[in-house]
């Protein structure tokens, strides 16, 4: 069973970036497609972005397009999200997920799909 521990969350200023980190324990994460997800009090849990085992296939919500970038190190049992140009309205609790797929090429948006969970990392924008 894999374990999965969030860093690099904290406090920036809009317009700056940040990479969050994702550190995984108990099993190596060349076994599974990983995802990113981040939820706001009140709100649903929302995709943020997703990579599959072989790293050929990415996915991201609407929201980050463009700003965010998903990539991993199965050498060194790690996933990353680059985050570049960010506002307010990215403040969350990101959460690293994984998912034990069958096909190396696959990637999954959906919460539902994914077993293993980290305990989130809070990162706020603000002025």
């Amino acid at each position: 069973q894999v374990q999965l521990v969030e860093s690099g969350g904290g406090l920036v200023q809009p317009g700056d970036s940040l990479t969050l980190s994702c550190t995984a324990s108990g099993d190596t994460i060349s076994g599974y497609a990983m995802g990113w997800f981040r939820q706001t009090p009140g709100k649903e849990r929302e995709f943020v972005a997703t990579i599959s085992k072989d790293t050929t296939n990415t996915n991201y919500g609407d929201s980050v397009k463009g700003r965010f970038t998903i990539s991993r190190d199965n050498a060194k049992n790690t996933v990353f999200l680059q985050m570049n140009s960010l506002q307010p309205v990215d403040t969350a609790v990101y959460y690293c997920a994984a998912d034990r797929t069958y096909y190396a090429f696959s990637i999954e948006s959906s919460q539902n799909a994914y077993s293993y969970w980290g305990q989130g990392t809070q990162l706020t924008v603000s002025s």
